[in-house]
């Protein structure tokens, strides 16, 4: 077979020349070009707010008394304080903080409106309140359980005088409670570093309550001021027991209120 040959004169066949892009593949490269144009008008996008900075003495502050909170806890002793409230005449509250981590807090006027004297422990066996015999209640010590030995005590006979040297504590040690901690002058007659504390929460149960709290080095308390009164180290503390003991026998009843007792009513009054 022969091949087939161009005529001779005729001209040779133009190259082919490349394709144009096409519509779909030129939209494509100029949508970024687009995009980066619409974007330059757009305005800045405004900062994300931010919390108010913590001024760094007041977060000093905080971390000196959770320092010396931690110290207190892990302080052992019996101590004397004096309990100035309004209203009231001194009181002397002993403190006992044992070395098993038991503690008792005697609180004299601490039930039946300051009619009746009483003790709040935390053994190994729970949480007990005792009532402790008075000029207004002779009768022997007896003690009655509260609950488990990290339950709160009851609001109704809770005198509130025990918490500064056991669960507030551990809200003064812990970072994420909401409080405001500064630097505070020591309340007349205390010694040791104080610091004013404050809460940050609206909640009606606040952690503790708002106040100055002080400490020695060593984690001593030396005294807490609060709305119901003043607390102040009074002597030197003494060593402490290997763990506390009762006041008195466990037995069945209810633990005394804090509130001050209505008057009985004798037979026959309003009858005329």
């Amino acid at each position: 077979m022969h091949a087939h040959l161009r005529p001779a004169g005729l001209p040779a066949k133009p190259a082919r020349t490349p394709a144009r892009p096409s519509r779909r593949l030129a939209a494509a490269l100029a949508l970024p070009a687009l995009l980066a144009a619409c974007t330059a008008d757009l305005p800045a996008p405004r900062p994300t707010p931010t919390s108010a900075p913590v001024p760094a003495g007041m977060d000093a502050a905080r971390d000196e008394l959770a320092a010396l909170a931690a110290a207190a806890q892990d302080r052992h002793l019996v101590a004397s304080y004096t309990l100035r409230a309004p209203g009231s005449p001194d009181r002397t509250i002993l403190v006992t903080s044992a070395n098993d981590g038991s503690w008792r807090v005697d609180v004299p006027g601490g039930a039946l409106g300051g009619s009746a004297d009483v003790s709040f422990a935390a053994t190994a066996d729970g949480l007990f309140q005792c009532a402790l015999p008075s000029a207004t209640r002779p009768d022997p010590a007896t003690c009655v359980r509260l609950g488990d030995r990290d339950e709160a005590v009851p609001r109704r006979v809770d005198p509130r005088v025990q918490h500064p040297f056991t669960d507030w504590l551990d809200v003064l040690t812990d970072r994420r409670a909401p409080l405001a901690v500064s630097p505070a002058q020591p309340p007349p007659g205390a010694a040791g570093a104080c610091y004013s504390v404050e809460t940050t929460s609206a909640s009606i149960n606040a952690p503790l309550d708002v106040g100055i709290y002080c400490y020695d080095p060593d984690g001593t308390p030396t005294a807490v001021h609060t709305a119901s009164g003043t607390l102040l180290l009074a002597g030197t503390p003494a060593p402490a027991p290997a763990t506390v003991q009762l006041a008195g026998p466990v037995v069945d009843g209810e633990p005394l209120g804090t509130a001050t007792p209505e008057p009985a009513t004798s037979p026959g009054a309003g009858t005329p």
